[in-house]
């Protein structure tokens, strides 16, 4: 099982395979875009058995293996890599196989300091640093964790990873100088700008202490938090850089973003001369790093006055969370749900299919805040609803952009950088809120009323007491969620009371009748009224019967408006509570149950079984190297991925059968209805063989596969919690006896 790329076999034929790590190294990272066919020998110098690192060096020159993990390769062995080039930081390869050729002994290490690890000249190959230990912890999201480190070298600072669990090895590390041997790296953010430098070591014995701390951290003296600074010391040699760009976003005293194609760069200034937007500017200033990208401090802009071309990227809601577009000048749409001003900052909180996320205007400075002319301006008003194109700065607040889609706002330029595309829906919430509104005031007025009349005619101020008593009921009844049916009854009585009518009944459009309806209509006059939405679409109609006797008053139509518009209020908040108990118990992505409406299915299956002594079959499917799906092909191949999966396994189940989604990429099954482990290992082939075919997804074929346990009520489990952990462990065993491979050497994706 593997991947197909979209290159055909005559064009990897066509181009001979570079055999050389020279050859590869020398490629630029458009070259290496081009998936060059390679076929090379080169020693191992880094391999992280549960991980895809491999780091491969033949001389002088190192490269980055994006491989499978679990092999049985060792450092120091020699291997022949056959795969495929591809870009990132700097070239890759993806290999198609490796082969073990025999042992070797590791390349010696280059002896380096902070200026040459930051550099390209030593980027993957196998190097020794020299350093202080600012921190040590175990850390890692995933399993086994590993020791890192924060390392201040001569010059700068830089992170190390070593892979061992040795907790007990953190107090010698913390405050030692050490020497440390393993694969130069580098940090860089979505846009493959160098963020900082990495140092990878393979075992602990990679890690020399020079020095011991003077003063273990627990031993030193307690200080008073206001002595704390008194500490502090900083020995900065950044050289200043000098780069041009055009400027994209401007905030005298404070802040600047200039663009080249598709690279972009903030830099903070505390100049106040005037610059203009799209001009071509001259920026200095020295090298930093902000919430992992990088960025210029202190920075000196002169203005050419000559002026540049930069158009926005547009991009999705879902787009912009990625690190990719920070800083960059993008464009997206979305519904506008809240504005506010703070201070000097104008916010627009903006909705795009369910993300949400800001669109900000910061003012300028005023020259006298105290002045009474220096009032700021009003700020844009935009309807609530609308649908407006933002266009500005991309805005990251987060370490880490990689994992997913993270906090992100879009920076305004200036108010003109909003445009409505669409006005705002009659019912949104505001004016829901205002409906609400004049329906509560209607009420305090006809209780005010009432009030009035009590004085002429006590019974018709009770007749009206009691009919407030009922409108609050159904008020209530709304706002508690109960049946419609419930709502609806209560509602025709009321209204046939105050009009004094033989019947009233509600017919709710392709549904039922709920009410009281005459025995015969012809006997009776019928005064109808439609109960339409805020949108307008109908809804039903109201009905109330009168005899024959009783004659028409100006009153009854006005009447019925109030009762109708409580119907449309109930219907309508009907509707919005059945959307929201559905999006609580399926999955958004993939439209399946999720872990909580599986959990409650189980333990109702649970308590079913007890009663009647049957048995049913929890099956826990994992998706093999479904991360790989993500790193190849982004984000959105792999929704596209998981939803068909689920709809594969969907069409293998019977109609009693739950389908539900975990979590990332693991589902799981409940079948009941069985009678034999025999039923349920079929069902569990049947899930097995939607991986058979292929998966094509926008001209890319992915061949998939899962890993898949089982679980039988009782014989392996009596609570919901102990049948999930035994059908986790039966996928886990699943997983370690057949691993699936791909021809490639990529794992089944």
């Amino acid at each position: 099982m593997g991947v197909f790329l979209s290159v055909s076999a005559a064009q990897l034929l066509a181009q001979a395979p570079l055999t050389t790590l020279a050859a590869i190294h020398a490629l630029s990272n458009e070259q290496a875009s081009h998936q060059r066919p390679v076929d090379f020998e080169a020693t191992v110098t880094y391999y992280k058995t549960t991980d895809v690192d491999m780091f491969v060096q033949d001389g002088d020159n190192a490269i980055y293996i994006f491989c499978k993990p679990g092999d049985s390769f060792a450092v120091g062995d020699r291997v022949r890599i056959v795969g495929k080039t591809r870009d990132s930081y700097r070239p890759i390869v993806i290999p198609s196989t490796i082969t073990r050729l025999r042992a070797g002994a590791l390349p010696k290490p280059a002896a380096i300091e902070f200026p040459q690890l930051v550099s390209s000249q030593f980027d993957s190959r196998l190097v020794t640093v020299r350093g202080l230990v600012r921190s040590a912890d175990l850390v890692g999201p995933n399993e086994p964790p590993c020791i890192t480190m924060h390392v201040v070298l001569d010059g700068g600072t830089a992170d190390a990873s070593v892979n061992s669990t040795d907790e007990n090895a953190l107090p010698r590390l913390i405050g030692a100088q050490i020497e440390i041997t393993g694969i130069a790296g580098a940090e860089f953010d979505q846009r493959n700008q160098l963020t900082g430098a990495r140092i990878m070591a393979q075992t602990l014995a990679d890690v020399r202490i020079l020095k011991p701390a003077d003063v273990e951290p627990l031993n030193l003296p307690f200080a008073s938090f206001d002595s704390i600074f008194s500490s502090y010391h900083d020995q900065n040699t950044t050289r200043r850089v000098h780069v041009q760009g055009v400027i994209t976003y401007y905030q005298p005293g404070s802040t600047l973003v200039i663009q080249t194609g598709d690279k972009s760069l903030w830099a903070s200034t505390r100049t106040y001369q005037p610059l203009t937007i799209g001009h071509i500017a001259d920026v200095t200033g020295y090298p930093e790093i902000r919430n992992s990208y990088l960025t210029l401090a202190d920075s000196e802009v002169v203005d050419s006055g000559k002026p540049g071309v930069v158009t926005p990227i547009p991009v999705t809601a879902h787009d912009l969370g990625f690190g990719g577009n920070a800083f960059r000048l993008v464009s997206t749409e979305a519904k506008i749900v809240r504005q506010v001003r703070e201070a000097a900052v104008d916010e627009y909180v903006l909705d795009a299919n369910g993300y949400i996320f800001s669109a900000i205007y910061r003012q300028p400075p005023m020259p006298d805040p105290d002045s009474a002319q220096s009032q700021l301006p009003p700020m844009r008003a935009i309807p609530v609803g609308a649908t407006i194109r933002v266009t500005g700065i991309g805005m990251f607040y987060t370490a880490d952009p990689f994992d997913g889609p993270v906090a992100s706002d879009v920076l305004l330029r200036s108010p003109d950088d909003i445009v409505i595309l669409a006005p705002a829906p009659w019912l949104d919430l505001r004016h829901m809120a205002m409906l609400v509104g004049v329906l509560l005031l209607l009420i305090l007025i006809m209780l005010t009323r009432g009030w009035l009349l009590e004085r002429r005619i006590r019974r018709q101020s009770e007749e009206f007491a009691n009919n407030e008593r009922h409108r609050s009921r159904i008020l209530e009844h709304i706002n508690n969620a109960s049946p419609l049916a419930t709502i609806l009854e209560e509602l025709t009585a009321m209204t046939a009371t105050r009009l004094k009518a033989a019947h009233c009944w509600c017919q709710i459009v392709d549904s039922s009748t709920i009410g009281s309806t005459p025995p015969e209509a012809k006997a009776c006059r019928i005064l109808e009224q439609e109960i339409r939405s805020g949108a307008g679409s109908l809804l039903g109609n109201l009905f109330v019967a009168f005899p024959d006797t009783v004659k028409p008053r100006p009153v009854e139509a006005e009447y019925l408006k109030t009762p109708a518009s409580l119907a449309a209020l109930a219907m309508e908040t009907q509707r919005l509570n059945h959307e929201l108990r559905y999006r609580s118990e399926f999955d958004q992505l993939t439209d399946i149950r999720n872990r909580f409406s599986l959990g409650q299915h189980l333990d109702a299956l649970i308590t079913r079984a007890r009663e009647d002594a049957s048995i049913f079959a929890l099956i826990y499917i994992d998706l093999d190297d479904f991360k790989q799906v993500n790193d190849l092909y982004g984000h959105r191949v792999g929704d596209l991925f998981l939803q068909e999966v689920a709809n594969r396994m969907k069409r293998q189940l019977r109609s009693a059968d739950v389908l539900a989604r975990l979590g990332g990429d693991e589902f799981a099954a409940l079948a009941p209805f069985i009678h034999s482990r025999a039923e349920a290992d079929e069902i569990a082939l049947r899930i097995a063989s939607c991986f058979i075919e292929p998966i094509r997804i926008e001209g890319t074929v992915i061949q998939g596969s899962a890993s898949i346990g089982m679980a039988l009520y009782p014989e392996d489990g009596a609570t919901g919690d102990s049948l999930l952990n035994a059908a986790d462990l039966e996928m886990y065993k699943s997983k370690r006896v057949h691993r699936p491979t791909n021809p490639n050497g990529t794992g089944a994706f």
